[in-house]
């Protein structure tokens, strides 16, 4: 289906496709064209692994593997790739907990803390960007569609 055309809903004939079928192909369409412009973004990493950084500085203490599986809705084995890939590049790095020595915790390093300082102004460009990827959503819009997501992400976790 032209994606396009589907972004017309007036216009758009699902045929035999239930349009829950369709909004589920559109995310999925979507999240490849977000990540594949946003790796463009930084030079140094992907957007996965700025959104794994992003992840570790949300949490309340330092993650573990089954923190941060949780917060970036990702299996443990991807989200370790991503942190091995950080850590060779030394944005991360892991210590294991001083309470509980089977579990290890990930840190973001001071080069990590110097590169998004230095990429300040990059993040406020891409805050514009997301104004401009979002113009024309109204506020209901954004809501309902916050709330069906975090409803299909409820009803996922039964499955």
């Amino acid at each position: 289906m032209n994606y396009d055309k589907a972004m017309n809903m007036d216009k758009v004939s699902f045929g035999e496709m239930p349009p829950q079928a369709f909004l589920l192909g559109l995310l999925s369409a979507f999240d490849n064209r977000y990540q594949a412009a946003a790796d463009k973004y930084f030079r140094e990493i992907t957007w996965k692994q700025f959104f794994a950084i992003i992840c570790i500085n949300m949490c309340k203490e330092p993650p573990t593997l089954n923190d941060l599986s949780d917060v970036m809705g990702s299996s443990h084995q991807n989200v370790k790739q991503i942190l091995l890939k950080l850590e060779s590049k030394g944005f991360v790095s892991m210590k294991t907990d001083d309470n509980d020595k089977r579990k290890q915790r990930y840190f973001v390093t001071d080069k990590c803390r110097k590169f998004l300082e230095e990429n300040d102004n990059r993040s406020r460009n891409s805050a514009v960007i997301i104004e401009e990827i979002f113009e024309g959503v109204s506020g209901k819009d954004l809501t309902v569609t916050i709330e069906t997501i975090m409803k299909m992400e409820r009803n996922l976790e039964k499955i």
